[in-house]
């Protein structure tokens, strides 16, 4: 039985017989996970104090403009993951194309393939705003012992075994499911352990917060903007808060405590939507429906979308299920 006292540690091999598979290696990787995360955590807790905020001076595979610490999250999530030798390969939304890990080794038995956002919501680090990590896990579907190829990662969301995310904030957490629930743990800094402190986190079936960027409002489908419009009605439960951080995990985080939904449909903009099916859109769908929540693109289940291509984007909807099913209603009537 989960106890607050638990740390990541002990709860990771108290749970492993729930795990779908029972090797250890899906430990070792949460483990590695964990690692890299206490690494990002101290670099991203001395902004202001170094020089690791701003601009690096490139752009990554989508165009957008890279923060230094992007750059350093990203290398120290792909370092620790290769060196550990736990993975047979990973693909990062800073990367063009995947990293495949020891692909001439014969000897090579790793299953699993990792593809993460190693620091969601960078551009608000100046600002000291919260940011995060997400990551997805996926048993390879090519023969083990062979590299890795392109649909070892485009596989749909319904595939993961694990995914989870990490808040960098006024306190550090890492918050995974392995499909047995969602748990939350907390990091002493003082002695640098993740300890239980959020057990079998749910959403509330419905909610009092939307979150999305009423900037691009006129780009919005007309479902969305009627939604929008309900969400700001008087009436005995609503008006609703707004509240939109720009960080996809601060944002999905407050909502499954307090109960909200999350939306960044497609426009005129960005006809396909903005966010990463593979790297943000697939993990936090895993981790709402298995926290009683719901997601999809409006329309379509998030986990059933067939991947094409690794940065691949799809409109996101997602949060407490009344709320995810009141904005489907929403669309089916209005359409685009």
């Amino acid at each position: 039985m989960a106890n607050k006292n638990q740390t990541l540690g002990e709860f990771i091999i108290e749970n492993q017989d729930s795990f779908k598979y029972t090797s250890g290696e899906l430990s070792r990787l949460i483990n590695s996970i964990r690692l890299a995360a206490k690494v990002v955590n101290h670099e991203v807790n001395k902004a202001g104090l170094v020089d690791i905020t701003g601009a690096a001076g490139d752009t990554n595979i989508q165009g957008e403009d890279q923060q230094k610490l992007d750059v350093y999250a990203n290398e120290k999530f792909i370092q620790t993951l290769t060196k550990r030798n736990i993975v047979c390969g990973i693909a990062s939304e800073e990367e063009d194309d995947f990293v495949a890990i020891n692909s001439q080794d014969e000897n090579n038995q790793n299953k699993y393939v990792v593809l993460i956002d190693p620091l969601d919501g960078s551009s608000n680090i100046d600002v000291n705003v919260s940011v995060g990590t997400i990551f997805s896990i996926y048993r390879r579907v090519t023969p083990i012992g062979t590299p890795v190829k392109i649909e070892d990662f485009l596989q749909k969301g319904s595939e993961q075994v694990a995914a989870g995310y990490v808040v960098y904030g006024t306190s550090t957490m890492l918050v995974y499911t392995t499909g047995d629930g969602v748990n939350g743990f907390t990091l002493n800094p003082a002695i640098g352990t993740f300890y239980l402190s959020h057990p079998n986190m749910t959403f509330p079936e419905n909610g009092s917060i939307y979150s999305v960027n009423e900037g691009n409002y006129m780009d919005f489908p007309k479902g969305i903007k009627k939604y929008i419009k309900y969400c700001q009605e008087e009436e005995e439960d609503r008006p609703y808060t707004s509240r939109y951080i720009g960080s996809l995990v601060s944002d999905f985080h407050r909502n499954m405590i307090k109960g909200g939904i999350y939306m960044y449909p497609k426009g005129s903009r960005n006809p396909n939507g903005k966010l990463r099916l593979l790297y943000e859109c697939n993990p936090m769908a895993f981790l709402a429906e298995q926290a009683g929540g719901k997601s999809s693109d409006g329309h379509t289940r998030t986990m059933d979308v067939e991947p094409t291509e690794l940065h691949q984007r799809v409109p996101f909807v997602c949060g407490s299920k009344n709320m995810v099913n009141k904005v489907e209603e929403f669309m089916r009537e209005f359409g685009e």
